[in-house]
């Protein structure tokens, strides 16, 4: 009789650590921190650029200015950020964040509810968005472009149908305005809304490096197959991904509707553009398996500032349009050009 061997096995959780493994050696990650330091300068050169070209550029109220602006587009970038890494993609965040901001409105003018219960409910309902896509991506298996356009488009449409095709305001809930225009800073101009991205920022950076969220996700955008094979429920995972992603967009939808004092219904289509090419410019790949929070945060201040800039040297809004356009062209093709090296 021949001895009878005990075949290993291997622990779901163990194989996917090992898919992620090998989908990012060593060399794949200094390239990572590499491409993070090239942002890092280009941030620093347009910077000293615009410093140069205008007076009124480099003071502290045009800075606060600036990282306000950046944060409705970091926190939907935030979120896009585990999105790309698995590979997808969502096109939903501009005008789902702008129909968050309408049911913002719903919950605290039309129906009275206090704002604790009318903010908590308009950040699930950003999950709720996020839900549906991953449900129609991982269960019936629409392609990550399509659910998410046929989103954006049903999201831009309710916000015009809830809010009878007008604005929404929130005259009655001032406490609610301060959410992302309150300083919290004495005697300094420091709004409420860039301490809550800071913290975002931290707890976003916390998801992706030190759970298994972060893990399952770039191990989904490394290689779907293998990590399926190794016992993950890779249904799942993606749902929940795309779920959290709209738990992003639901504070978005809030801090916006702060900030304007109102939930505008027509506005958002672009800034999932602005979202996405801020990840991509901070290094994560749009084929997936790679990226980080840090160089998103990276991303989203350029955009910031590149659209700042042009204002303050009195760039007519049109041509604003053109150089974030070319910015957004210039960030793929580097992708694609990262990807061939790889």
């Amino acid at each position: 009789m021949s001895p009878t061997t005990t075949p290993t096995t291997e622990t779901p959780s163990t194989s996917a650590y090992a898919a992620v493994e090998a989908g990012t050696p060593r060399f794949a990650r200094l390239r990572g921190s590499l491409q993070q330091l090239l942002a890092a300068a280009s941030l620093i050169v347009i910077v000293v650029f615009f410093s140069f070209a205008s007076s009124h550029f480099f003071t502290a109220n045009n800075l606060i200015s600036i990282l306000t602006a950046a944060t409705v587009t970091g926190i939907l970038a935030l979120g896009t950020t585990f999105v790309i890494i698995t590979g997808g993609i969502d096109l939903s965040i501009g005008t789902g964040m702008v129909l968050c901001g309408v049911m913002a409105g719903v919950f605290l003018t039309y129906w009275g509810w206090p704002l604790w219960a009318g903010v908590i409910a308009t950040i699930l309902f950003g999950a709720l968005i996020g839900l549906v896509n991953g449900v129609n991506i991982s269960i019936f298996g629409i392609p990550p472009f399509i659910a998410t356009l046929g989103m954006m488009l049903i999201a831009a449409g309710l916000s015009l149908v809830i809010s009878g095709t007008k604005p929404i305001y929130f005259n009655d809930t001032p406490e609610f305005q301060q959410i992302m225009n309150l300083s919290i800073i004495p005697g300094v101009r420091f709004p409420l809304g860039v301490a809550i991205f800071i913290v975002m920022i931290v707890v976003a950076a916390l998801l992706l490096s030190k759970t298994i969220v972060g893990r399952y996700a770039f191990s989904i955008g490394s290689n779907e197959a293998a990590t399926e094979l190794s016992g993950v429920n890779v249904t799942r995972w993606k749902i929940i991904i795309y779920t959290m992603a709209g738990l992003f967009v639901g504070l978005a939808g809030v801090l916006s509707a702060s900030r304007l004092s109102s939930a505008q219904p027509t506005g958002g289509m672009g800034l999932e553009l602005e979202a996405i090419a801020a990840v991509v410019i901070g290094g994560t790949s749009l084929q997936g398996g790679k990226g980080s929070i840090v160089g998103t945060v990276i991303g989203a201040l350029i955009m910031a500032v590149l659209t700042n800039g042009l204002r303050i040297i009195s760039v007519p809004q049109e041509w604003q349009s053109v150089a974030v356009g070319i910015v957004i062209l210039i960030a793929v093709y580097l992708d694609m050009l990262r990807r061939r090296r790889a």
